[in-house]
């Protein structure tokens, strides 16, 4: 019996029916307008100029529901009276628009039938025991009546109308509570133009998360053997300590231009545009490798400034990840860099020694097996349709190796 009660108790209850309420009063100022056809009639009787209006009222109140916007402050006032969880509805999805003209006749159908039955009730449980208002009432339905006499009956009668109307409150929060995820909430299509942008926010955040990793990684091991080398020879060579140092700023600059794009579009703020690195800036980076020590062999063919848009973003960032594994885990010796743009293809190596026995596992590794960098290479490539492997070259190199689909000019 409590349970049956709680409804009758709780605020949000009484907070769905004033919601109700308050769209059928807000439904009156169409009515106005609904009535000039039956004022331009006057011939018509009573009963069809009655009707008319009524139906050019509903038409009215279901075009009303047409706009996005109507929607959209639809769904944000079911969500705080009724307390249903509705999602935004989606930018693209204007065709699902069309159940929002049923929900608001619906919801006015609803309003005007509660408040006036409500309403009714409550007239009646207040002036039913007249003892105390002064004034004899009653009422009478088919043949049987109750009036007022002041006594037990009386007040009974009055309790009841009072929970009528209480109990009329939960059925209509109830009903628009069943009707609010079947008609303002997203429908099939609804859901797959949601589910579409939401991968494309994962989408972009997966590739920011990439490149933040790729940046900040390489500049955090660069710089760390940089400062390393800069310690070393700064006594005995001060001109190379020198250039460690300008090499570790302009590093850290370079990174640092990353971290602030990222971070402003985490936080939805206008940036400027996105530092790009493409394989124009190449020899920058082997240059900032050769600075923290390594002897970085390269064989760039020609052609590749033909290279252009994602893929030569993307060849940057492989042979980015690539050398600062070198840095990370190589065992010195030359670092290998192989980089040919062919007609259909442009193909990425990186090979450098680890120090290692590949054939028996023994001594130093040059990559972990599993892990980010290793992985989101991977899933770079993936992305753009073309072939990776890394592993093992011979018995103390390891070999990174990349094919990337792209066509260029003859």
């Amino acid at each position: 019996m409590i349970r049956g009660i709680r409804p009758l108790l709780r605020g949000s209850t009484y907070a769905g029916a004033l919601f109700a309420y308050c769209g059928a009063l807000a439904s009156l100022l169409l009515l106005p307008f609904a009535a000039l056809p039956a004022l331009v009639w006057p011939s018509a009787g009573y009963g069809v100029r009655a009707v008319l209006t009524l139906l050019v009222w509903a038409v009215l109140i279901g075009a009303t529901g047409l706009a996005r916007t109507t929607r959209r402050v639809l769904i944000a006032c079911a969500r705080r009276m009724l307390g249903v969880p509705l999602p935004d509805p989606a930018a693209r999805a204007g065709a699902d628009r069309r159940r929002t003209p049923l929900w608001l006749l619906l919801h006015v159908a609803l309003g005007w039938a509660g408040a006036q039955v409500s309403l009714a009730l409550l007239f009646v449980g207040l002036t039913i025991p007249g003892g105390w208002s002064g004034v004899e009432a009653g009422i009478s339905v088919n043949g049987w009546s109750l009036r007022s006499e002041g006594g037990r009956r009386s007040w009974v009668a009055a309790a009841c109308c009072v929970l009528l109307a209480a109990v009329l409150c939960v059925a209509v929060t109830k009903a628009l509570r069943w009707l609010a995820p079947r008609l303002l909430g997203p429908s099939a299509a609804e859901r797959l133009a949601l589910a579409a942008e939401r991968e494309l926010v994962l989408a972009e955040r997966n590739r920011l998360a990439h490149e933040l990793h790729d940046s900040i990684g390489h500049t955090l091991t660069a710089t760390t053997i940089q400062a390393a080398v800069a310690g070393e020879v700064l006594s005995a060579d001060p001109v190379a300590a020198r250039a460690a140092m300008r090499s570790i700023e302009e590093s850290a600059r370079a990174a640092l231009e990353d971290l602030d794009h990222v971070l402003g579009v985490l936080r939805e703020e206008k940036t400027g545009a996105e530092p790009t690195r493409t394989l124009a800036d190449l020899p920058e980076l082997m240059d900032r490798v050769r600075h923290a020590g390594a002897q970085v062999e390269a064989e760039l063919s020609v052609g590749l400034a033909q290279v252009q848009g994602a893929v030569s973003r993307a060849a940057y960032r492989i042979l980015q990840e690539g050398l600062t594994n070198a840095l990370r885990h190589g065992a010195g010796g030359p670092v290998r860099v192989r980089v040919a743009a062919l007609r259909d293809g442009l193909e990425l190596s990186v090979v450098n020694r680890t120090g290692a026995d590949a054939a028996t596992g023994t001594g130093q590794r040059a990559f972990p097996t599993s892990g980010h960098g290793l992985l989101g290479l991977a899933e770079r490539v993936r992305l753009l349709h073309g072939d990776f492997e890394a592993g093992p070259d011979g018995p103390q190199h390891w070999r990174l190796a990349v094919r990337l689909p792209v066509r260029l000019p003859a």
